[in-house]
């Protein structure tokens, strides 16, 4: 498949532009904007610029709305309750992330809850910054109702929860934070769409299509089709709580037994035990099971977080890859907005 390679930096201003033109305020752009792109760059092409068709639709059918900023709607010490307002989602939970770090610096732990909030794009985003601050972040994204997800529960035929995503980042004093990250689906939803960018097939035992078998093909996927929680029951438990875990925002409504919220809890590890000697505890700590020996089939031993600094590395070095079937909706957008794409 013909792909196209391009500098981070250029596709970063072509999408802060494209969003400009549509109508969002350029401080809000630039942060969509430079979100995306460091989700392409940790190797997350499903919460990259592949977005950015759907984000420009959904400003055009009022499902976002480009200018809006955050509101507080509670505050105390140490927690949060923040009205998106039907914003972008990434602005709206980088302004967020950024007052709670504020927060535990001054409480030792804080929390916040958010509501009428978008799209937030890749969850780790938001954790590696508290990472960087020294904290611990913890970020989760879950919902459910009743036929409302495309995750069935485990042992039911009909979808009942989101992909409810977790995030949780560690401080560890380099450039390659531990960063778990994962949604509690096989795959997150976003994965499908970059099978269908690239016309290839699902990975086997993570999709069910309409009448429950497994299946491979995103055209039957998306005809109806579930995705399966990881792990069983125990992915489905840990689903259920980061849904429960978001209904502290009071996003629930019992009679259509719907549930569901954004949560960020950030830990200062100051408060606790002093930050340089804890990260090089926790460096010291990875680093000796990566030095495990690697079993059969395997070249070696990796911790979560070091995924996403190789592929940093690696795409700022030598660009970030888009496939042609979304290079031509991006030039389509590009040339429905008049918006210079240049590559």
């Amino acid at each position: 498949m013909k792909r196209h390679i391009v500098e981070a930096t250029h596709l970063q201003a072509f999408t802060r532009n494209v969003f400009i033109a549509a109508g969002t305020p350029q401080h809000i752009a630039e942060d969509v904007a430079e979100i995306l792109i460091k989700a392409n760059l940790a190797g997350h092409d499903s919460h990259g610029v592949l977005r950015i068709p759907a984000y420009l639709e959904g400003i055009k059918s009022g499902g976002i709305v480009p200018a809006a900023e955050p509101k507080v709607l509670r505050e105390t010490e140490n927690t949060l309750h923040v009205d998106g307002q039907g914003g972008f989602g990434h602005y709206t939970a980088r302004w967020t992330i950024r007052r709670v770090i504020e927060k535990a610096k001054q409480t030792r732990n804080s929390f916040a809850t958010l509501t009428r909030t978008g799209h937030i794009g890749r969850v780790g985003e938001y954790a590696e910054e508290a990472a960087a601050a020294g904290c611990i972040g913890i970020i989760t994204v879950g919902g459910g109702a009743k036929g409302g997800g495309r995750i069935l529960p485990f042992g039911g035929a009909e979808g009942a929860l989101g992909t409810n995503p977790i995030a949780i980042g560690v401080p560890t004093g380099d450039d390659s934070p531990f960063l778990l990250d994962f949604a509690t689906s096989m795959i997150a939803n976003g994965k499908t769409y970059v099978a269908d960018s690239e016309n290839r097939a699902l990975p086997p035992g993570c999709v069910v299509d309409k009448h429950g078998n497994p299946t491979v093909k995103v055209a039957e996927y998306k005809d109806g089709g579930h995705l399966l929680a990881f792990g069983k029951h125990k992915g489905y438990a840990l689903s259920l709580f980061v849904a429960l875990l978001g209904g502290l925002g009071g996003t629930f409504n019992p009679n259509a037994g719907q549930i569901g919220g954004l949560t960020m809890q950030v830990i200062d590890v100051n408060a606790f035990t002093p930050l340089a000697e804890y990260q090089s505890g926790v460096r010291a700590f990875l680093d000796v099971v990566k030095a495990t020996p690697p079993a059969p089939g395997f070249d070696e031993v990796l911790v979560p977080g070091d995924f996403e600094a190789r592929s940093r590395a690696q795409r700022w070095e030598n660009g970030i890859e888009i496939p042609d079937t979304l290079y031509r909706q991006i030039r389509a957008c590009a040339e429905e907005l008049r918006v210079s794409l240049d590559f």
